[in-house]
């Protein structure tokens, strides 16, 4: 079996240059790139540097090497097309059916998954016209990740910023590692909010209350639902990962903050899936200093309050009936039994059950679980890495959608 054929587009913005990244990151781990840049892409970075780290020839016509047919041939052969920066010039021209250049041209003729990563200034990006076609193409299918938040050109700060390439590259990763399945964008048009990371109760200025939760399963779950082309919020909670390219996200701390932003991001979502490790308990009192050590003294006892059940709120109160609740289980012991009570308890319509401790789950890179159905299903899904997982979680929520 051949090399992964890749075409990445370039569009003429000042974030052209983290495409070079991002080409190498291809190269690098056995995709065969060809570089297809507009004519104004080439003002930043030259066809020599596109030539020379993809091992490729470069054009940006469709005049040269006629005889080849380029025009055609470029999307034919492609198993994915990634267009990294998309300015907002080609999103309305690939949303409008445009092709007056080698790339617009490619767009039309690719029948493989297709990915745009827009970046540009705020207002351009709000622009209604903006909105439109980004919907646009949405809607026939195209995956357009959301832009990030940070330093624009100049001064400007704001959301229209590049992802970061190794980011850029994982959502990439997976949209290939789903072969034709990922021509159905089965979360398209849905808003899906995920809680990930562990939450810290504070104690004292530098001591606090937490859990041993990465946020790899909840990270895991973002980026599978951004290459099924779902719009992601994501509420993370001390993780410490870097963010997902395409997704919205909110940093809390505390389970007070995590309940404070997720009831907010679901109030028009589609799916809500709560894989955070959310506190039982918080200290009754906050000591506004240091607790300090005394000799010949054993410290006073931590007294302890509940915490909010977010899981539970968010299946009593949905803003429509029509949305999904997924909830997770870490379980010690009785992993099943715990779960289905569990389940009942909460109301949610899945739960993701696994067992946790040394070694288990927290901080790997796999993981193994049996979702529970509201409906009496139990789907297991054996050791394997977290993004497997998070697939199965997003084939039993996309059944129930539809």
């Amino acid at each position: 079996m051949g090399k992964p054929q890749v075409v990445l587009g370039v569009s003429g913005g000042i974030a052209a240059y983290k495409a070079c990244e991002l080409l190498r990151r291809f190269t690098e781990s056995g995709h065969d790139v060809r570089v297809v840049p507009t004519a104004s892409a080439l003002h930043f970075v030259g066809e020599a540097t596109w030539s020379a780290l993809s091992g490729n020839p470069v054009s940006t016509e469709v005049w040269e090497s006629v005889h080849e047919v380029p025009h055609v041939r470029i999307g034919q052969g492609a198993d994915l097309v990634v267009v990294a920066p998309a300015t907002a010039d080609v999103l309305a021209k690939a949303a409008h059916g445009l092709a007056d250049d080698l790339l617009t041209n490619t767009l039309l003729t690719a029948r493989c998954p297709v990915v745009f990563v827009p970046a540009m200034h705020t207002e351009m990006w709000e622009h209604a016209a903006t909105q439109e076609n980004v919907a646009t193409l949405r809607r026939r299918g195209a995956i357009v990740l959301e832009p990030a938040v940070g330093r624009l050109t100049g001064v400007d700060t704001g959301k229209g910023r590049l992802p970061e390439p190794a980011e850029i590259f994982e959502a990439c990763r997976r949209v290939l590692l789903r072969g034709p399945r990922a021509l159905e964008t089965d979360l398209a048009g849905r808003h899906v909010v995920i809680s990930a990371g562990g939450t810290r109760e504070p104690l004292d200025p530098v001591r606090y209350l937490g859990n041993r939760s990465s946020g790899k399963q909840g990270y895991a779950l973002a980026r599978t639902a951004l290459a099924r082309g779902a719009r992601v919020t994501l509420v993370s909670a001390n993780t410490g990962l870097a963010d997902p390219a395409g997704a919205d996200v909110v940093r809390v701390g505390t389970a007070v903050q995590l309940r404070e932003a997720v009831l907010k991001a679901a109030s028009d979502a589609d799916v809500v899936v709560m894989a955070a490790a959310v506190a039982d308990f918080r200290p009754a009192r906050y000591a506004e200093g240091k607790i300090k050590k005394k000799d010949g003294e054993e410290p006073a006892p931590v007294e302890l309050v509940r915490n909010p059940d977010v899981l539970a709120e968010l299946s009593a109160e949905r803003p429509h009936p029509a949305q999904i609740v997924v909830g997770f289980a870490a379980e010690t012991d009785d992993v099943l039994a715990n779960g289905r009570a569990k389940l009942a308890r909460k109301g949610c319509d899945l739960l993701v059950v696994n067992e946790v401790g040394d070694h288990k789950a927290f901080g790997s890179e796999e993981n193994e679980a049996v979702v529970l159905g509201a409906d009496g299903t139990e789907t297991a899904v054996p050791y394997g890495p977290k993004e497997a997982l998070a697939e199965q979680v997003w084939d039993l929520v996309a059944a129930r959608l539809s």
